[in-house]
């Protein structure tokens, strides 16, 4: 089934609308929403899918164009579900100066939360760690991931729900980091891709199942 166009999340949204100051609070605030009974069978983990990861390049990811238009499918499919996973928003709070400083512009999520979708704020790169995810998401519940970066909290959230016995499932092309420069290498630069390509291949021998964007569709239906 496709996705209702209505519950597409804006692409450009402006710090100034209504719809992206309904998506703020404060850091390490969580939403009081009720977690729904179906919470313990799936969920899609959105991480750090704020302003600066998603902004042009070079502040935002070299794929974010791409990527950007990836979440908002995965999303509406996701709201789309009958029933939907539980959908929990994960925003990192960066030092101060840093693009993500809590209430900085770039710090502010992308699509706003509806009611019932928890918001979550760590410090962290495991969205585990520091915050009360693990009392959030059973053990047993298949963990949906998505969102930034590949190679710090993507990884290490992905990581820490193994170990503790979760089912996770990672997409291609709704993940990201940026480009690495190898200061011990001579300078050189290890492109974006080439990372996000290696930390998939590292999760998925250790037990992350991989997925395409063409499974979308078909990731939240009954099972």
């Amino acid at each position: 089934m496709s996705p209702d166009s209505s519950i597409l999340p804006t692409d450009n949204l402006s710090p100034l609308s209504s719809a992206y100051r309904s998506s703020t609070s404060s850091p390490d605030e969580t939403s009081s929403q009720p977690i729904s009974e179906h919470a313990a069978h799936r969920v899609l983990l959105l991480l750090d899918i704020q302003v600066a990861m998603l902004s042009p390049p070079p502040i935002g990811v070299p794929a974010s164009a791409t990527v950007h238009a990836h979440l908002t499918q995965i999303l509406a499919y996701a709201r789309a579900a009958s029933p939907p996973p539980l959908i929990v928003h994960v925003r990192n709070s960066g030092d101060v100066g840093d693009a993500d400083e809590p209430n900085a512009p770039g710090w502010q999520l992308i699509f706003p939360p509806l009611p019932g979708e928890v918001v979550l704020d760590k410090r962290k790169n495991s969205a585990f760690a520091g915050t009360n995810l693990s009392s959030i998401i059973a053990p047993d519940a298949e963990i949906v991931v998505a969102g930034f970066q590949t190679d710090y909290s993507i990884r290490a959230t992905c990581s820490s729900a193994l170990k503790r016995g979760n089912e996770v499932l990672l997409i291609r092309g709704a993940h990201a980091t940026y480009d690495r420069i190898e200061v011990l290498h001579g300078g050189g630069i290890t492109p974006a891709s080439r990372i996000e390509g290696e930390v998939e291949a590292e999760l998925e021998e250790a037990g992350v199942h991989i997925l395409d964007m063409k499974d979308v569709p078909g990731i939240f239906m009954d099972r």
